[in-house]
């Protein structure tokens, strides 16, 4: 397999490239792509044909078609939104890529033509409520969940007609007063789901009924160490490909809190390891050998390894990648 690395850099306008060693972790830079209109949130569909970018200052989503040798990308094509996408999936058969807008405060699904570009329209778009901050289905592609931070505080189930590509609202889960899920992460095994908590600066443990969608708390735990009283808000939040670790990015404290998860989806802190200023972005590679994680205001890109055996980061080396990263991507490819 070859390792590919995209980061975009929304203060720039350019999408970077690196190649990864999957030995040791390493990013060689190859290229700088340009990407007008502040680039962010990026996706993938499941045969990792083509790549999705939200242009949010645009309020656009571009199409790029991936080589499958060298990982390069070419423009395809971009449709118009009607208000900025701060998230974007595609189902789980690749059909449709979905989009949530946190200042639209909105869902939409766009169907995905045989050559990989979006149609002109979408397919539906639905008002939410405001601060939608993220969207994906299960991995049954039967459901969909959109959760809401801020004054919203309210994660919106759905269940997903995955060959019309429609959504259909099921449930709302909500919380205690400043809690705010932003983004969500699936336990490859049990029916879980985590939540990174923005305004809470926490991460919640639901149990899903996969028949109705409904999610329930069963564990809250702090991303912070204890005594700390500055400001933050967490931003994304990954599982470890093997399920066992589980890892949220804090803006305020600067780290990367480490969760270890035990064979019933229960969470345990094991660390939290300091990291660049605001790390908004974060990402894991397919072999959940190593953690990188942009400094949204130093320019800089921090790289980990990840020990196979307690989860935890260690420090390795430091890139300079330029102002305000938004999104870290890493795709293993056939060589």
């Amino acid at each position: 397999m070859n390792y590919h690395a995209y980061i975009t850099i929304s203060g720039e306008d350019r999408i970077l490239k690196y190649r990864m060693d999957p030995g040791t972790g390493d990013l060689d830079f190859e290229y700088s792509i340009p990407a007008d209109g502040a680039p962010g949130p990026l996706a993938v569909d499941p045969g990792q044909k083509c790549m999705y970018l939200s242009r949010r200052g645009a309020r656009e989503i571009s199409t790029y078609s991936i080589d499958s040798l060298t990982g390069g990308l070419t423009p395809l094509g971009s449709v118009s939104v009607n208000a900025d996408a701060c998230y974007l999936s595609t189902d789980r058969r690749g059909r449709f890529l979905l989009s949530a807008s946190y200042g639209g405060g909105m869902a939409s699904v766009h169907a995905i033509r045989d050559d990989g570009t979006l149609s002109d329209s979408p397919v539906q778009s639905i008002k939410t409520l405001p601060k939608a901050h993220f969207i994906l289905t299960d991995p049954s592609n039967r459901l969909a969940f959109l959760p809401h931070v801020g004054e919203s505080n309210t994660i919106i189930g759905f269940r997903f007609d995955e060959d019309a590509g429609t959504l259909r609202e099921t449930s709302r889960t909500s919380h205690e007063p400043d809690v705010g899920p932003r983004h969500l992460a699936f336990h490859p095994g049990l029916d879980l789901v985590y939540a990174s908590n923005e305004q809470g600066s926490s991460v919640t443990a639901f149990s899903l009924d996969t028949g109705s969608g409904v999610l329930e708390p069963v564990q809250t735990l702090s991303t912070l160490p204890e005594g700390f009283r500055g400001e933050n808000t967490c931003a994304q939040i990954h599982m470890h490909p093997s399920g066992r670790f589980l890892y949220v990015s804090n803006r305020g404290h600067d780290s990367i809190a480490c969760f270890a998860v035990d064979g019933t989806g229960g969470l345990t802190c094991i660390g939290i390891q300091r990291t660049e200023p605001v790390p908004r972005a974060f990402g894991i590679d397919p072999t959940g050998s190593f953690l990188y994680a942009g400094g949204q205001d130093s320019g800089k890109l921090a790289s980990y390894r990840i020990d196979e055996h307690s989860g935890r980061l260690c420090p390795m080396r430091i890139y300079s990648v330029g102002k305000q990263s938004m999104w870290i991507l890493i795709l293993a490819l056939p060589a």
